[in-house]
């Protein structure tokens, strides 16, 4: 068995992961992307998917890896590759090994925690939201739109409003007020999403395989991760059965060994989901509840099955 983890060395998901495979015991091979112009790799893609890959620490063969935990950043954010400029020969190495990579990731028959296609639906937060709802949960009446009238109507119709961005890059969730009435005609150039406010406690789930772990944020924040002067009290907390169930299917269904799920439970006990984290920042939560959400993943890459491959192979042998 090993375990590949790629990756900031210092990010620190990664490093709280990395921790508790060293902890099992397990082997592990860190692709550490501070270090991308001293890495190299090579993939060919045919009835079986080998390869090797080389890291200033050490070289292994693919074929041999068992389980990916992914939190791969753009490598031309490296500063060393930021420096050498868009177009020089350190960013198209950088640009070549990301692309190898992700390449693999898709077709290895290792777990994979997660493969790009999965997560690909968090680019789109209203294509999400029809995933969320086919799996049972309610989800806020949302509008995207570039007509100025459109979203007047929307906020008119549903009076408390609240708006962010329509993609998977994280914003700041905020609530329309008075002073926004004469910014609406942004949209037309800048379509924002805009959702119905619900009221109600925040919970965030974190779902590892068949393991959930469930938090109450008890906050008068509007975006709790942006909490300004605004207390976060962060409280372990048991789901309802038939929630925790949807949870994992919801999750299941995306693809997603590993997800982080957004949740509110109204007044009315009515469960609402506002979004699945593909790649969840779980070290906040991990800190503030006592879960063990690092050592979860760690046992889940060790023990966990393999996945099928994802379609879309690559048509010739690639190298970076």
């Amino acid at each position: 068995m090993l375990t590949l983890l790629w990756g900031m060395a210092s990010e620190r998901p990664l490093a709280l992961v990395r921790a508790a495979l060293e902890q099992l015991g397990a082997p592990v091979v860190l692709v550490n992307q501070h270090d991308v112009l001293e890495s190299a790799a090579y993939l060919s893609v045919g009835s079986e998917v080998t390869g090797w890959l080389r890291t200033p620490a050490q070289e292994i063969d693919l074929e041999d890896v068992t389980a990916v935990y992914v939190r791969a950043y753009d490598a031309t954010s490296v500063p060393a590759v930021a420096a050498a400029g868009r177009g020089s020969r350190e960013w198209r190495h950088a640009t070549n090994l990301d692309d190898l990579l992700w390449a693999w990731v898709e077709v290895t028959p290792a777990l994979v925690v997660n493969r790009a296609s999965a997560m690909l639906a968090n680019g789109s937060k209203p294509f999400q939201l029809e995933q969320v709802r086919a799996a049972g949960f309610l989800a806020p009446s949302t509008l995207v739109t570039t007509d100025p009238d459109a979203a007047r109507a929307f906020w008119e119709q549903h009076g408390e409003v609240i708006y962010k961005s329509v993609g998977g890059v994280r914003s700041i969730v905020s609530r329309l007020g008075p002073g926004h009435a004469e910014r609406l005609a942004d949209v037309a150039t800048c379509p924002p999403q805009f959702q119905e406010f619900v009221a109600g406690t925040e919970h965030r789930v974190h779902v590892v395989g068949d393991e959930v772990f469930a938090c109450r944020i008890l906050t008068h924040a509007i975006d709790y991760r942006y909490r300004g002067e605004h207390t976060v009290d962060v409280q372990p907390c048991e789901l309802p059965r038939d929630v925790a169930d949807r949870c994992r299917a919801m999750a299941a269904d995306m693809r997603l060994p590993v997800a982080g799920v957004d949740l509110r439970r109204t007044p009315a006990d009515d469960w609402y989901c506002f979004e699945v984290n593909p790649s969840p920042g779980f070290d906040f939560f991990q800190a503030r509840a006592g879960q063990p959400i690092a050592e979860a993943i760690a046992r889940l890459l060790v023990d966990g099955a393999y996945s099928a491959p994802s379609a879309g192979a690559l048509a010739r042998p690639g190298h970076a």
